[in-house]
């Protein structure tokens, strides 16, 4: 029996700032590898849900664009502490959802996390740089431009590493990005 969305099992969207149910409909089930039952259901999107998803991102991009270097750093260490909190709750969703033993699912998590505290300190090297006479007569100049969306595809098998190799560094990059749950702790760092 398809989940709707009012359904508390239902894994939605998060698209322009709240939870979003796919646009689709329809939904899928996820299975607790370990017991063979549904343990949850997550919604499918459809185009109409991708559009919505980018057409968010863009516009939110010029904001996060303006953001101060400091402010990233802030929102950034923000997540981590929200992340590390949560790391034994993030542990126990993969065990259920991906059948990992809880010490691999563990790993996985901190594994993670390493990325998330190496994004700390990447606003300070997004800094320009200014060479006064780096040839004769000549001064440089270097300038940084965040890169826009960044979309992201995680696979099954990683889900809490890889998101974190993408999305605390598009953020650190003062970009915004596409694709699950991750975008919804960040919102949540950036309170």
């Amino acid at each position: 029996m398809p989940a709707t969305a009012m359904d508390s099992a239902l894994v939605a969207h998060w698209i322009d700032g709240k939870e979003q149910a796919g646009f689709s409909g329809r939904t899928a089930p996820v299975y607790d590898p370990a017991l063979g039952t549904v343990s949850t259901h997550v919604s499918l999107v459809n185009l109409a849900g991708i559009v919505a998803a980018i057409a968010s991102a863009t516009a939110a991009f010029p904001a996060r664009r303006d953001q101060s270097i400091a402010k990233r750093q802030q929102i950034l260490f923000s997540l981590r502490e929200l992340l590390n909190a949560r790391e034994g709750e993030m542990a126990e969703i993969i065990t259920s959802e991906r059948g990992k033993v809880l010490s691999d699912a563990l790993g996985e998590v901190s594994r993670g996390q390493e990325v998330v505290e190496f994004s700390c300190g990447i606003p300070h090297l997004l800094k320009v740089d200014y060479s006064e006479n780096d040839l004769i007569g000549v001064d440089m100049y270097s300038t940084r431009q965040a890169p826009g969306v960044v979309a992201v595809i995680i696979p099954f098998n990683f889900p809490a590493t890889v998101p974190k190799w993408f999305f605390p560094l598009a953020l650190a990059a003062a970009s915004t990005s596409v694709s699950p749950k991750m975008a919804q702790a960040i919102r949540s760092a950036e309170r």
